[in-house]
């Protein structure tokens, strides 16, 4: 367990306690969210509605450069952010900014896993290391960064946010690794309401529909394609600062789950009542997957 110099517990969301003052040392600022695959898509405009809102940002990526002109761009706007490379891929990484963090009174009560990608294809030609490339960030990681944050947020009483998908309602042709990742993460985010609930700990589900992102230009071996045509229709897709409000106004309401964008409820709603009449769905339209990488 991390010990720190004084508990301030968090009561910016419904169902959270006062703040208490131990009289220790140190201050813990309560307002610090912690959120991983920062510099791009949905973790960027997070990051930017967060500190927005007032919230000290801590970003945690791969790619420090992307996440130094990120963190750059909002104190210039009267932020207070910090970068630090990382991978939720690696044990100790998020553990590492976590005490980092602490050191400095700045235990974070919202801790956002974001990081992860999509893994496409015919399960007849995906191979088992397709498949275990799909869960280690998407399954793994999130387990990792939880594992790694949890004494942070017992301090802070604080919320661990999953980034999930319209895709953990339903699997379509094409589809199978994401979808069992984004499975699996609903099922934890489901065991995590009850396993934290002791802690003081919230946990609240991201699932979003199409969402502006590089998720879509990224290849089975996580290289990112910048300039590749997303084969999303525009007019389908959500832009990233829209979804971005949402997910935060779920997050400090305390909400269990956030689902974003009218076809992501619409599909949802279709998924949880009428399970057979959606399977029929998918396979009448026949749905493709897109290429599989060549390198």
């Amino acid at each position: 367990m991390l010990v720190f110099g004084s508990v301030v517990q968090e009561s910016y969301y419904r169902g959270h306690r006062s703040a208490k003052n131990l009289h220790m040392t140190q201050k813990i600022t309560p307002r610090c969210a912690l959120i991983t695959g920062a510099s791009s898509g949905i973790g960027l405009s997070l990051a930017r509605e967060f500190s927005r809102r007032g919230w000290q940002v801590a970003l945690l990526a791969r790619r420090i450069d992307r996440l130094e002109e990120l963190a750059a761009e909002l104190r210039a706007a009267g932020g207070q952010a910090s970068a630090h490379r990382g991978d939720v891929n690696v044990d100790g990484d998020v553990a590492g900014v976590v005490t980092g963090l602490t050191r400095q009174g700045l235990a974070p009560s919202i801790v956002v896993a974001n990081a992860g990608f999509g893994v496409v294809g015919n399960a007849r030609r995906l191979t088992m290391d397709d498949y275990r490339r799909q869960f280690e960030p998407n399954v793994f990681g999130v387990i990792r960064t939880l594992h790694e944050s949890i004494d942070a947020l017992e301090v802070t009483r604080g919320r661990f946010v999953i980034m999930g998908s319209v895709a953990a309602y339903l699997s379509s042709a094409g589809g199978s690794a994401y979808a069992m990742s984004k499975f699996a993460a609903r099922a934890l985010a489901e065991a995590l309401h009850g396993d934290l609930r002791a802690a003081g700990v919230g946990c609240t589900l991201i699932s979003p529909g199409f969402v502006d992102s590089d998720i879509r230009r990224v290849d089975n071996l996580g290289g990112l394609h910048a300039g590749a045509r997303d084969p999303v229709p525009e007019w389908l897709r959500m832009r990233a600062d829209q979804a971005a409000r949402v997910m935060v106004r779920g997050i400090l309401a305390g909400r269990r789950e956030v689902i974003v964008t009218f076809h992501g409820k619409i599909i949802i709603f279709f998924a949880r009542h009428f399970p057979r009449f959606t399977r029929w769905l998918l396979l009448r339209a026949g749905q493709k997957a897109r290429p599989e990488p060549t390198a």
